[in-house]
């Protein structure tokens, strides 16, 4: 049992510093909304991440109106997490949807990498990324904070 607890702690501890300024970032892979895989790289710049759909709401408002390519300029990638979402929904409606959209989202289906960043419920997480090294930490309840924030982040 004790082993148990530690085992635990020891997971949840890594998760809570996933974010922590001065932490690397573990890599992973996903596939985006045309089933495509992307990978987390040291030349990354940015990641947004949204833990639920008020979240990507947020998103999506902050990127209204942007050219395809917009998060790609600035080396950002939006991370979605759609576990919640019923599969027959997702594939049926949501990711048939996304497709529409002017950015890539890469889609956690299974809750595999969206819970390293915990971002608060009906907001987005922005990491500020250096060489895969996490700078700068800011949370996002205003699509049009969020939206000055990525233009000035442009190169």
């Amino acid at each position: 049992m004790k082993a148990v607890f530690v085992v635990v702690l020891m997971a949840w501890m890594g998760l809570a510093q996933a974010q922590e300024e001065g932490s690397r970032l573990a890599p992973w892979t996903l596939l985006d909304q045309y089933d495509q895989p992307y990978t987390l790289d040291d030349g990354l710049r940015l990641l947004l991440v949204a833990r639920d759909m008020d979240g990507a709401k947020l998103v999506k408002a902050a990127l209204e109106g942007q050219p395809k390519g917009y998060l790609e300029a600035r080396k950002a990638v939006f991370l979605a997490d759609v576990s919640r979402m019923p599969a027959v929904i997702a594939k049926l409606f949501a990711v048939p949807a996304m497709r529409d959209y002017n950015y890539r989202v890469m889609l956690d289906r299974e809750s595999r990498v969206a819970p390293r960043y915990p971002a608060e419920a009906g907001s987005v997480l922005l990491l500020r990324l250096e060489g895969g090294v996490v700078r700068e930490t800011l949370t996002f309840t205003d699509a049009a904070a969020l939206r000055a924030v990525l233009e000035s982040s442009a190169e």
